[in-house]
């Protein structure tokens, strides 16, 4: 065993140092030479060990909007249970001094985990059934509702002009 082989801490088997993860039970892996008892007992480590590495990769994309601190920690909770790593966020318009300890806040997902995450909070019923829309959609959207605006106001002008 050389310093610079990493072991898991959970099962013993070794890995080259390239590797983060355990192939067997997916625990993050310590150097050959370190304590691994003193690791497991940090909470933060505790945390970390409960990440799926599958879904922890892509940019960050808010998968639900919790309605005060509290309530985005619950969803946080709910999701780390699963594998599942998330940030928290305040809400766009929120983050005014007035709104720093209250307001909404956006629970934040890696891209691959956004789906085992709607699914957590599906069956959590903390969201609805509807697929997110893309931005794109929606300013295609917006786009046909002004236009069809703007032609009934030309029908409307046409008609009083003549």
């Amino acid at each position: 065993m050389t310093d610079d082989q990493l072991v898991c801490p959970r099962c013993a088997e070794l890995h080259p140092p390239d590797e983060r993860f355990c192939r067997s039970c997916n625990m993050p892996l310590v150097f050959a030479g370190a304590d691994a008892r003193q690791d497991t007992a940090d909470p933060l480590a505790q945390q970390a060990r409960k990440i799926k590495p599958q879904y922890a990769e892509g940019r960050l994309v808010r998968v639900v909007s919790a309605t005060n601190q509290t309530e985005a920690e619950f969803i946080q909770g709910m999701l780390l249970e699963e594998g599942v790593p998330s940030i928290l966020k305040r809400s766009m318009g929120f983050d005014v001094p007035d709104m720093l300890a209250a307001g909404r806040r956006d629970v934040m997902v890696p891209l691959s985990g956004h789906a085992a995450a709607r699914e957590v909070l599906l069956q959590a019923e903390l969201v609805g059934e509807e697929v997110p829309r893309t931005p794109i959609a929606q300013i295609v959207k917006f786009m046909f509702v002004a236009l069809a605006i703007v032609a009934v106001i030309a029908v409307l002008v046409g008609r009083l002009g003549a």
